[in-house]
């Protein structure tokens, strides 16, 4: 491939269909991108739609740093029934009339699981127990327990409460709710814990992630969009919008290059990764400061 149609390193800001997973994605955009570089920070489970952040060439080294920040999430919560995986792709495991369920009660429930939780993930999750993917341990039918871990829930609303009646004739009410959360939240362990907290069960029916960091929904491109033309968001920009900016001298950049470690401003001690640029506007490294030192986590100069 020439230097003049080669694939720029960057992010490519994909609207997930339903059905794909995180790894469907990646393939795909191989083919599309004509690389093999190409990652995706954060998953998202098949049965969810929208952000998903892929980084491509160089980028794929900005992807574990991205994978950390905030995420934004409109779903519907099904009162009323549990299953297997805590989503609707699971069979159902118990059924319960949830018609006497208020919105008091709802609120309430909602509250518990609001600000700094302890969270136990679905069983039927891609998290590792000894070295083993839960989900497959969950499939071969064995009994084990998935340690509960600390994520932030910054924000659960509730936007609309509707009556309605399950398959199988249960009284169920579904519930359209927003929440902004720290990685690592799982929304439909959110259901089903505000289900077993309301003595009813439920499950997550409809997820649709609208923003992953500073990426929103309105600048993410379907599959099929990218295949007719790939969009990537230049490297430079995607680190700008992402984290704090440092803009150093030339000499300081060339020092930073060749692995010399530089004096970091205080206004940057404790907010995590940097993005270095140099006078030109190219975007050389990330660093974080340590002991006022900037240490280098990735470098793309």
């Amino acid at each position: 491939m020439t230097q003049k149609n080669r694939t720029p390193d960057g992010l490519v800001i994909v609207d997930k269909p339903s059905g794909f997973t995180s790894h469907d994605v990646v393939a795909k955009m191989r083919g599309i991108a004509r690389t093999r570089r190409v990652g995706h920070a954060g998953t998202l489970d098949p049965m969810a739609t929208g952000v998903l952040v892929l980084g491509v060439e160089k980028a794929t080294k900005l992807l574990g740093h991205l994978a950390l920040t905030e995420k934004e999430y409109l779903g519907t919560i099904r009162l009323g029934q549990t299953t297997l995986t805590d989503d609707a792709e699971g069979e159902i495991t118990g059924s319960s009339d949830a018609s006497k369920v208020t919105r008091e009660a709802v609120d309430a429930g909602i509250a518990k699981l609001s600000g700094d939780i302890m969270q136990v993930p679905s069983k039927v999750s891609a998290i590792k127990i000894d070295g083993v993917r839960s989900y497959k341990r969950a499939r071969e039918g064995e009994e084990f327990e998935i340690p509960a871990r600390p994520v932030t829930v910054s924000s659960f609303t509730v936007y609309d409460m509707r009556d309605a009646v399950a398959e199988d004739g249960t009284p169920v009410v579904d519930l359209v709710v927003s929440v902004v959360c720290s990685s690592g939240t799982y929304i439909r362990a959110l259901a089903r814990d505000l289900g077993a907290d309301l003595g009813v069960g439920g499950h997550l029916t409809a997820l649709r992630r609208t923003r992953v960091g500073p990426y929103k929904l309105d600048s993410a491109k379907t599959l099929d969009q990218l295949q007719q033309e790939l969009t990537v968001m230049p490297i430079a920009e995607a680190a700008t919008a992402a984290f704090p900016r440092w803009d150093v001298d030339a000499k300081r950049a060339r020092l930073l290059l060749n692995g010399v470690r530089l004096e970091m401003p205080e206004e940057y001690a404790g907010r995590g990764a940097v993005a270095v640029f140099d006078p030109d506007g190219r975007f050389l490294a990330l660093v974080e400061e340590h002991k006022g030192k900037a240490k280098s986590l990735a470098v793309f100069g």
